[in-house]
């Protein structure tokens, strides 16, 4: 359960925030300031929520004793000025007093998920000659899918992969079954696409001799192979109607049948399948069964397209041209400037695929020691498109002059809202809404000139 520490000098505030977070599953500790704060060991916390202006050291001071644990700063006092200056400090995000408890909740809940990323490591992964290999990128994207193999491998449950083409489909399926209670048991690797209609049925579940025309022999099936380990279906969509309901039985009651036999087998499998095509949608149309959609659904995962990665293409890049060069002793080659631009505006349709091939191009005709586009081979690249212009600044009502983001004050905040409710509301319920205490919303009217609402006498 993620651990959080709330730095707040009041009182009432701290315990506040305290009950919210522990009713939504937290461990929260309590500190009434910096100083207090650091007689803990703060690096064990998942997160660190402190007000700004504390007793003695400020909160922004706890930054960089809590590093790594991200430190989400309250303020009520200053202007936004402030809390960017906390932002550049490394603060990981401000939340402006009175906060909303949805909001707070999102805040946290938005942070503890990043910081839960970002700590996922890409998977090592044996191939079948037995060399190593690791997963590769570090966007945002595809630490959320090592997140997923991390909290999936172990649970022992059906998992269903979508992905364009080329995008490493059977690389998770790998590092789901090395991480697994099963990764002693085989892993059976099928593509479905790959085998003609006619013979799958048999290749998947096997036959009995005579069962058909050309079955000299009994065969066992794949299924039956990878008993006690994993069996991955690629591009399951491709199954045919038939293949499906055999699969279906298998999935429900742990059975295989061979083709021509009467008797069954019971069977102990994993069941990893891969597509490119919107299962959900083939089921509509009669194409793939919805029964069957449902029983491969429980986990799924989804890879990124090579275009989304932009942040990682000249890292797959480099580490795909130096396994070019090795294997063909080509050592020293380097793409040139104009080279790595085209690879990183290119669209990438064949994605992680089609970037191993044209580097494997680069490789074989380039002349010198430079890879140049036209050695590529990727033909006319269109540049991305250009960002959308941001939104112009808001206009004042008094001036229609647009506002500075470092003018927009919290202060201005509070008198808007004092002005707006206190018709209706007592100076307790004002203080109550505002996270803050009677005395300090009475200093604040004396500092902003708020006067209070005049009290109607009562008749005598």
């Amino acid at each position: 359960m993620p651990r959080i520490l709330i730095v707040e000098d009041e009182a009432i505030i701290r315990s506040a925030l305290k009950r919210l977070l522990d009713r939504h599953g937290y461990t929260v500790s309590e500190a009434a300031s910096a100083e207090e704060a650091i007689t803990q060991p703060l690096n064990e916390f998942d997160l660190i929520i402190s007000d700004l202006r504390l007793p003695g050291e400020p909160g922004t001071s706890l930054i960089t004793a809590a590093a790594p644990a991200p430190v989400l700063i309250m303020t009520s006092y200053a202007s936004m000025r402030s809390a960017v200056e906390a932002l550049k400090q490394g603060a990981v995000d401000y939340v402006a007093k009175p906060f909303d408890h949805t909001e707070m909740l999102e805040t946290v809940e938005r942070i503890l998920h990043k910081q839960s990323m970002q700590q996922s490591t890409p998977p090592d992964i044996t191939d079948d000659g037995g060399g190593r290999q690791t997963m590769i990128g570090s966007c945002a994207a595809m630490q959320q899918v090592y997140t997923r193999i991390r909290k999936t491998a172990p649970a022992d449950v059906t998992v269903l992969i979508q992905g364009e083409s080329g995008t490493g489909k059977e690389l998770v399926a790998r590092a789901i079954h090395q991480q697994s209670k099963r990764a002693k048991a085989p892993l059976i690797c099928v593509n479905c696409a790959a085998i003609p209609e006619t013979l799958i049925e048999s290749e998947l579940f096997g036959h009995e001799k005579g069962a058909f025309t050309g079955a000299s022999a009994a065969r066992t099936g794949l299924v039956e192979a990878a008993d006690g380990g994993t069996l991955f279906l690629d591009e399951i969509g491709e199954l045919p109607l038939d293949a499906q309901a055999r699969l279906l039985r298998v999935l429900q009651e742990g059975e295989i049948r061979k083709i021509g036999s009467v008797e069954t087998r019971h069977v102990d499998v994993r069941l990893i399948a891969a597509t490119h095509r919107d299962l959900r949608a083939l089921s509509k149309s009669g194409e793939f069964r919805l029964d069957l959609y449902y029983r491969l659904n429980v986990m799924q995962i989804e890879l990124p397209p090579l275009r989304e990665r932009e942040e990682d293409v000249l890292t797959i890049a480099d580490i795909l041209l130096d396994k070019a060069c090795k294997r063909h002793e080509r050592q020293g080659l380097r793409l040139s400037r104009a080279a790595r631009q085209d690879l990183q505006d290119y669209p990438w349709p064949g994605n992680v695929r089609e970037l191993e091939n044209a580097l494997e191009r680069g490789v074989i005709l380039a002349e010198g020691h430079l890879i140049h586009p036209d050695d590529l081979g990727l033909g006319p690249v269109t540049n991305r498109p250009t960002p959308l212009a941001a939104p112009p600044a808001p206009l004042s009502n008094e001036s229609q002059a647009p506002i500075e983001e470092d003018d927009l004050s919290l202060e201005d905040y509070f008198q808007h809202f004092v002005l707006e409710h206190q018709d209706q509301m007592s100076e307790t319920e004002l203080a109550q809404k505002l996270g803050i205490s009677r005395k300090n919303l009475w200093e604040r009217r004396q500092r902003l000139g708020i006067p209070r609402k005049k009290t109607a006498r009562r008749p005598n």
